[in-house]
């Protein structure tokens, strides 16, 4: 299964150019079970990489662009009614994928956004008291603009609690922004990508992952740098239990991705800023992810 996981990193590279980390960290969320937030600016190749995933995992992918006329049946689908059979009949909505791109997401209403809550944590959707269950795997990747706020309607903290990770793809280097330009003289390799895992295989690897040995110590570790942003005088509100879980997950996935079974002080470290900095809420005119290497600083390293 590591080859197969290797294939399809293969694959993203072939379209995303520059961008190892950002691969890297969307693919610890796919395999630990977790959604992904993507925070920057237009233009930088968010919709790409979620729709260059979806092809490569062979997986449905469904891209909503949210605005704030958007309604919450928009998203997960609504019962309508049909006049030749004389009974109402579900129309799923988009959020009936594999892979679901939600789109400038802080545009749609706090009404519409807590849509998603359930399904991004459940699986499932419920409408008019029957529960239906979302495809298998299931993988939300919302991005939002952070320097445009006009118009947009901030994540609360209940929503932003659901996403594994948040990161920023950023600019590109020179050299790399030069490469993207070449490839277009060719076609571009975005119609060349297909697929190179099974959807199957993904529920195998993230059951591999879960295999991933965490020493005592270690799951300690964790627990004192979650509990540290509870007590800290700089931070407002801190990590939720959930967000203890997805760290854990989150470093299953890691130590399989570098070709371990057993996870290191140092995936922790790494994760730390992208798992949970977005959980917690700073006091007035602070930054999170300082707060959190502060503290990743002072506690000690089993």
């Amino acid at each position: 299964m590591r080859d197969r996981l290797e294939q399809l990193n293969q694959n993203l590279h072939q379209v995303i150019v520059g961008k190892a980390e950002a691969i890297r960290l969307v693919l610890v969320a796919l395999l630990s079970g977790g959604h992904v937030l993507l925070e920057d600016v237009p233009g930088v190749g968010k919709t790409l990489l979620a729709k260059s995933l979806a092809k490569s995992i062979d997986g449905k992918f469904q891209r909503v662009q949210c605005t704030p006329d958007l309604m919450p049946t928009d998203v997960t689908g609504t019962n309508i009614w049909n006049p030749s059979d004389g009974e109402f009949s579900f129309l799923p909505g988009p959020v009936f994928a594999n892979v679901l791109l939600m789109d400038e997401i802080n545009r749609a209403t706090p009404r519409t956004q807590s849509a998603l809550l359930e399904v991004m944590e459940e699986q499932q959707v419920s409408i008019d008291g029957q529960s239906r269950p979302v495809p298998t795997p299931f993988f939300v990747i919302a991005t939002q603009n952070p320097v445009e706020y006009q118009g947009t309607f901030p994540l609360p903290e209940a929503q932003m609690d659901r996403f594994a990770l948040s990161l920023s793809l950023g600019y590109p280097e020179a050299n790399e922004e030069l490469q993207m330009i070449q490839r277009l003289q060719g076609g571009g390799a975005k119609q060349q990508l297909g697929p190179c895992i099974t959807l199957s295989e993904i529920d195998q690897l993230r059951q591999a992952c879960a295999e991933v040995k965490v020493e005592a110590s270690l799951q300690q570790y964790i627990l004192e740098i979650v509990r540290s942003t509870r007590e800290d005088e700089e931070i407002t509100l801190g990590v939720s239990p959930r967000g203890t879980v997805a760290m854990f997950k989150a470093v299953q996935a890691l130590a399989y991705l570098e070709d371990r079974d057993y996870a290191l002080p140092d995936d922790v470290k790494y994760l730390a800023p992208y798992v949970l900095s977005h959980r917690i809420i700073p006091s007035t005119g602070r930054r999170a992810q300082p707060i959190v290497d502060r503290l990743l600083r002072t506690i000690a390293i089993p």
